[in-house]
């Protein structure tokens, strides 16, 4: 990784570490020497996480629970990843909720959503961005969206706006930065595929979480924005008409997720073979 970011003795902030892409993500950037702030609720498998990290770890690792969806308790981490650190270089809002499934959920569990992976990515860049860069030095940002916030499945809809609305944020984010700057700070949208996460078996078909980690620092040194990952049974091909047969519900002016209504059926199967 030849990223001026990802230089040892960086420093790099995981949000959602305890488990699944976060953790995967801690543990990388420690391995490469990295110094790494690790942030995610009081759980055991947060205290399991920095102790795998922490043993793995060439420099300093620390972790802090924080609740993502609080700002006093982002700034308080702002405050405390200063006094231990001094700065962040590499910020992943990377914490998930997937509460409150269908339209008949509890609205607070869709609330709780929201709060956690929208609210939680705009805290994190509130708070950490205003520093990143101001010595000139490179700075990177990794919003983890989904491609259910791109394409919009039946099943989940709390879920598919919040990521929704994490990929409209951080197009906007990158723009400002682009154009407003600071210009050594990039913003990229990781969107993982398919991917075994969490405590879930592992399922043939689906990548790993480090797989997803290796993708994602491919795309940051290749200076790509969106970072789609495929997995072992969508490819990239299929990943890009997928999202194009969603676009072309507007232009096209074809019923509200087309894809999966009856009567485009086939016309789906043809564009995406």
């Amino acid at each position: 990784m030849e990223h001026a970011s990802f230089a040892a003795g960086n420093v790099a902030l995981v949000t959602g570490a305890a488990l699944g892409i976060g953790r995967a993500a801690a543990l990388r950037f420690a391995r490469m020497g990295l110094r790494v702030c690790m942030v995610d609720l009081p759980s055991a498998d947060f205290d399991e996480s920095f102790e795998e990290v922490s043993s793995a770890a060439s420099d300093e690792v620390a972790a802090v629970p924080t609740d993502v969806s609080d700002l006093a308790a982002m700034e308080a981490l702002k405050d405390s990843v200063r006094r231990h650190f001094g700065r962040v270089d590499i910020l992943m809002n990377n914490a998930a909720s997937r509460a409150g499934r269908g339209f008949d959920a509890d609205l607070a569990d869709w609330r709780r959503l929201v709060e956690v992976n929208l609210w939680g990515v705009i805290h994190g860049v509130k708070c950490f961005l205003p520093e990143m860069g101001a010595d000139g030095n490179p700075g990177v940002i990794v919003n983890v969206g989904s491609k259910q916030g791109i394409t919009n499945p039946p099943g989940h809809p709390v879920y598919n706006l919040s990521k929704a609305a994490v990929k409209s944020y951080t197009e906007s984010l990158a723009h400002e930065l682009r154009t407003n700057g600071p210009s050594s700070v990039t913003a990229h949208l990781l969107v993982p595929g398919w991917t075994t996460t969490g405590k879930s078996e592992h399922r043939k078909g689906a990548w790993m979480p480090e797989q997803v980690v290796d993708y994602m620092l491919k795309g940051i040194e290749a200076g790509s924005f969106y970072i789609i990952c495929p997995d072992d049974e969508v490819s990239e091909q299929e990943d890009r008409r997928r999202i194009l047969w969603g676009a072309g519900d507007i232009t096209e002016n074809r019923p509200a997720l087309s894809r999966w209504h009856p009567d485009f059926k086939a016309a789906f199967e043809t564009f995406v073979p």
